[in-house]
């Protein structure tokens, strides 16, 4: 019975294309595909190779899981973070839904570390009280950035990059 699943993933694998990218992040100033749009465009390909999605959250885990019609289940999972608020749980279960079933499906994704590597451009610096340090501050309350992420756009003193950190570790 497994066979049978993975044969109809690599069916569904050379239907899919390019997921298109239809969310805007103002803060990475880069485009992303939400859960949503992404189980519209995955549905109906789903639903030709008999396979069903579900994403139940079980034992602090978010799943996703396709299982077979006709028999067989894969799955993919991540543990959730504990100690989150309501407001910052949500943002991991649809983060976590949505790169558990990227990575399940196997599906395209820029490598957006990877082209910030590649680039040779000058980091400008980040200084505290600026408005940049207020929007930096702002998306590592939020968890819509991450520390390597702003350093991969600034250069941080030592200061300013323990600030940060303080931020990171006061909101878990």
């Amino acid at each position: 019975m497994k066979n049978n699943i993975y044969n109809k993933i690599y069916k569904l694998q050379q239907e899919i294309g390019t997921i298109s990218k239809d969310v805007k992040n103002p803060f990475y100033k880069s485009k992303y595909f939400d859960i949503n749009s992404l189980i519209n465009q995955l549905k109906p390909l789903l639903q030709k190779h008999k396979l069903v999605l579900v994403q139940p959250i079980t034992d602090n885990h978010v799943r996703s899981v396709i299982v077979d019609l006709e028999g067989g289940s894969i799955e993919s999972c991540i543990e959730l973070p504990n100690n989150l608020d309501a407001q910052k749980l949500g943002s991991a279960i649809t983060y976590y839904r949505r790169y558990t079933l990227q990575s399940l499906l196997a599906l395209e994704a820029v490598d957006d570390d990877g082209n910030l590597a590649a680039s040779k451009k000058k980091l400008d610096p980040l200084y505290e009280g600026t408005p940049k340090y207020k929007e930096v501050e702002t998306a590592l309350k939020n968890s819509t950035a991450t520390l390597k992420y702003v350093k991969s756009r600034f250069t941080l003193s030592d200061d300013v990059e323990k600030k940060l950190n303080k931020i990171i570790i006061n909101n878990f």
